[in-house]
């Protein structure tokens, strides 16, 4: 089980990480816009290269965007006294496994069968 001390560690970590997610959220965003061609320019490359950069700006701010449902579902589990504590069997989640990603849900167990 954890201590105070280390849940707020912990709690100081997401929310310093929630910070540079939405400060950078901006940035991402101008990076999913319309498709425009490069006139310096041409041909069906340079129409690639951008739908390409677009498609990856867009799994980048979708992962981002998940991260930050994540860290904020966690912060709301340490709110209510359930941090730390796997949403499948209720059991502890090992205090590495929350140093590691300190927003996971899953024990190892229940992640390891939820995967395969």
């Amino acid at each position: 089980m954890l201590t105070d001390d280390e849940i707020q560690a912990l709690r100081q970590r997401l929310e310093q990480e929630l910070a540079q997610l939405e400060g950078h959220a901006d940035t991402r965003r101008s990076g999913t816009d319309a498709v425009e061609l490069d006139q310096t320019r041409t041909g069906r490359l340079s129409r690639m290269d951008a739908l390409q950069g677009q498609a990856m700006a867009k799994a980048t701010q979708a992962r981002a965007e998940q991260q930050v449902r994540r860290i904020r579902a966690a912060l709301r589990r340490m709110d209510e006294g359930s941090y730390g504590d796997c949403v499948a069997c209720e059991e502890p989640i090992a205090r590495g496994r929350l140093e590691a990603n300190p927003a996971v849900t899953l024990c190892i167990q229940c992640a390891s069968k939820a995967e395969g």
